[in-house]
């Protein structure tokens, strides 16, 4: 294995620097001439690096850095490597011999061989199921540099998350409905001042199953392929309107807030019928609960060369630069004075329309209105690519 010249270099003035850092901090002094020249920092055109730089820089790398003294005694690692080697965090391991706190048969033979050989050696091994591999690379004086990193694919590390984010959702379900059970005999049976009590546990219940619900949605919609047509059939885009703004035409009559529909084609494509439905719910849900009461929530349907531009406008505030940069993204929530609703989501219902979007190959964005409130826009292939 080799090692660039630009690496040599990094890793030379790491372990040099670390080196002067440990002798002068933990380990014993070694001769007058070693210890003055551990004073000097290292210089790269004209510029020096201080210690506390190096190791802020090693905390905060995405590799496991373990650093081994000539005696093989744990000079440094970053937080990285202790996640890594599943160290305990009440676990003190620095200072400590490396064979008094980890025991793997394959990482003690790629350092002897590296003693031996003055050249980096890699290794594998599991470290309590979970698959690690190992540089170890030569310093000075027979410092080592030992550079970790998980085997784990990030696919499949983002597979495991979507599955543990799975589980616990099927896992909320049922307790959550067994306390809604609860809170509705509660209902009955307590007094006029602890009703208001009940009242609220109902509500943030509610909200809790909405997340829960929406989790699950989240999670099969990440475990779909893009264009997988299994579920695909011929939709319109208008009608997917009409049907959305009916299912929640109670809440919005209620407030006075109409629909006002602009299209001159109605919008064909092939895709997943109910996830679109979601979408297109999901957005006018949004428009509806930062709309003032008694206007009007807008959607246009535009051809836009091989897509279609569905475009949902409420006239509301507008959003803020964060708000604009952050709506995607899971459980953010915006400036709470811009609703005009006192209903509160899950967090994820513009996550869900995102992920909807690349399932279908296309896109979600939203910008502020010139002539006021904020326009989200939904764009989707005409047909399946």
């Amino acid at each position: 294995m080799t090692v660039s010249s630009g690496a040599s270099l990094f890793l030379g003035i790491t372990i040099g620097v670390l080196t002067s850092w440990a002798l002068r901090h933990r380990w014993p002094r070694q001769d007058r001439k070693r210890q003055d020249a551990s004073k000097t920092p290292p210089v790269i055109s004209g510029y020096s690096l201080s210690t506390a730089q190096l190791l802020a820089w090693i905390d905060a790398a995405t590799q496991g850095w373990l650093i081994l003294t000539p005696d093989l005694t744990i000079g440094y690692l970053n937080s990285r490597a202790e996640r890594l080697l599943r160290f305990s965090s009440n676990l003190l391991v620095r200072g400590q011999p490396l064979d008094h706190v980890l025991s793997v048969p394959q990482l003690e033979e790629a350092i002897v061989s590296v003693r031996h050989q003055q050249r980096p050696q890699r290794c594998e091994w599991d470290q309590q199921g979970a698959p690690l591999e190992a540089i170890v690379l030569p310093g000075s004086d027979e410092w080592l540099l030992v550079l970790l990193q998980s085997r784990q694919s990030l696919e499949a590390q983002q597979q495991q998350q979507e599955r543990w984010v799975s589980d616990v959702a099927h896992e909320l379900k049922t307790p959550l409905t067994a306390l809604m059970l609860v809170s509705d005999r509660l209902e009955g049976s307590v007094s006029d001042q602890d009703s208001v009590l009940v009242e609220r546990l109902q509500r943030e219940l509610k909200r809790l199953q909405l997340m829960v619900e929406d989790l699950l949605e989240l999670s099969r919609l990440e475990n779909v392929l893009p264009h997988e047509q299994g579920s695909y059939s011929p939709v319109c885009l208008d009608q997917l309107v009409d049907a959305a703004w009916n299912s929640i035409r109670p809440l919005a009559d209620h407030r006075q807030v109409s629909l006002m529909l602009n299209t001159e084609e109605p919008g064909p494509l092939l895709g997943d019928q109910s996830r679109l439905h979601r979408a297109v719910l999901n957005l006018l849900d949004n428009a509806l609960r930062y709309s003032p009461d008694g206007n009007c929530v807008e959607v246009e349907i535009l051809p836009s060369g091989g897509w279609w531009l569905l475009s949902v406008r409420d006239h509301g505030p507008g959003l803020s630069e964060r708000d604009l940069s952050n709506m995607f993204q899971r459980f953010y929530r915006g400036d709470p004075s811009r609703a005009r609703s006192n209903r509160s989501g899950s967090g994820l219902g513009l996550s869900i329309v995102q992920q909807i979007a690349v399932n279908h190959g296309g896109r979600v964005q939203a910008r502020n209105h010139p002539d006021g409130g904020t326009s989200i826009e939904l764009l989707l292939p005409r047909g399946v690519r």
